[in-house]
């Protein structure tokens, strides 16, 4: 991957709260992994932002070196990798991914 392609990623991530990579967009996901991840999201009522991974292939293998995790899509708070599709589930479950949104302080959904 590139020095720019990981600029561009880092600055992605560091700009949004609440970021989610993903296969097309919140409207329209383009995999079920990416769907539940945005149903989880919406369900928790937070504001996240997205990039549609699928629009640019830099940013689609970029991510997977930038996290060091092999799947999309993959969640952001607040700079930190939180985890995929599998994790996010588990975390909402539990309770912890609330928990976690809260702490960071991020922005309830209009």
């Amino acid at each position: 991957m590139t020095d720019a392609a990981q600029a561009r990623i880092a600055e992605l991530v560091q700009r949004s709260d609440v970021l989610l990579f993903m296969k097309g967009s919140p409207l329209f996901p383009q995999c079920g992994f990416s769907s539940r991840a945005v149903a989880i999201l919406q369900h928790l009522g937070v504001e996240f932002d997205s990039v549609d991974v699928l629009q640019d292939q830099e940013i689609r293998q970029g991510i997977k070196a930038f996290s060091d995790w092999p799947t999309i899509p993959q969640l952001y708070v607040k700079g930190e990798f939180v985890g995929g599709s599998d994790i996010m589930m588990e975390m909402y479950e539990s309770g912890e991914l609330s928990q976690l949104l809260a702490e960071q302080g991020a922005t309830p959904a209009a």
